[in-house]
């Protein structure tokens, strides 16, 4: 497994090839969702997180399409402090499989 992905890369882990794992980005940090996949497979209620950098999405509480991104410019200290709380209940349920880098 690599240490480092790109966001292209990331794409492939996005839970629509079952023999791979299914990987979320947060602040930069992917995580191995799979034992989730009900939740971020095909279907599940996060699947639009699926093979993304998720941060702003989880920040907002959105799932629209323009908000999964780890832009994180603009968010409220309330906005960013629901993301330390998604960070933390990332870092408690999945491991981290590798960092999110620039192509």
């Amino acid at each position: 497994m690599a240490t480092e992905l790109t966001a292209a890369l990331l794409r492939a882990y996005d839970g629509t090839d079952p023999s791979k794992p299914i990987y979320v980005s947060v602040r930069g940090k992917v995580y191995d969702v799979t034992s989730g996949r009900s939740f971020y497979g095909p279907g599940g209620a996060y699947a639009i997180f699926a093979g993304r950098e998720a941060s702003r999405a989880l920040a907002k509480m959105s799932k629209e399409e323009a908000d999964v991104s780890g832009d994180l410019s603009g968010l409220t200290e309330k906005e960013l402090g629901v993301l330390a709380d998604w960070e933390t209940k990332f870092q408690a349920k999945y491991p981290v499989v590798a960092r999110l880098v620039d192509a």
